[in-house]
């Protein structure tokens, strides 16, 4: 059976290498940031974001426990803010959406700063740039986000970026993941 996260990893490796920038717009325990990290080595850079206290704080100690380099910057701001910390070209981004992973899900990522923070994103693109957005439609604001930001990535002209869409048929409420790649 195919694993979704390592699937994931392989699109974002054939982009991202060391020396590059990538942002981690989701923080949450941070697992990607980790990736990320050793990913770009000690030449390049991370940014990671969340509006959660708790999420900087195991994203943290993840990385020292992890021996990741010293290249992140980890940021308490929502995602849709990106470019007041980052005005520099991306190789890549990851969203996570929905909740803190092990928190009382009451606080999600929201329609209303994911779609601005992926626009954002998708400025800020290199040459041979990738974004990966993970969706989890088990939720009421995660089966709305995930339309929303289908409908807007439907919308963007393929002669600037390939979006495409990574699912389970037979389990329509499964998490799903976007890629969005820009033509070189």
């Amino acid at each position: 059976m195919i694993d979704l996260l390592d699937l994931q990893k392989h699109f974002i490796l054939t982009h991202l290498h060391e020396g590059d920038i990538a942002v981690d717009f989701t923080m949450g325990n941070g697992h990607d940031t980790e990736f990320l990290s050793k990913t770009v080595g000690p030449y390049g850079h991370v940014f990671a974001f969340d509006i959660q206290e708790q999420a900087l704080a195991s994203t943290s100690e993840r990385l020292m426990r992890s021996d990741c380099p010293d290249n992140c910057t980890l940021i308490l701001d929502s995602h849709h803010n990106v470019k007041k910390y980052v005005d520099v070209p991306i190789k890549a981004g990851m969203f996570n959406l929905g909740y803190l992973p092990g928190s009382d899900k009451s606080i999600t990522t929201m329609r209303s700063t994911t779609l601005p923070a992926i626009e954002a994103a998708i400025s800020l693109m290199a040459p041979d740039a990738i974004i990966l957005i993970a969706v989890y439609p088990g939720h009421a604001e995660g089966e709305a986000e995930g339309k929303l930001v289908c409908e807007y990535l439907s919308s963007l002209s393929r002669y600037k970026v390939c979006c495409t869409r990574v699912n389970i048929l037979n389990s329509p409420t499964s998490p799903f993941f976007i890629i969005v790649e820009n033509k070189p």
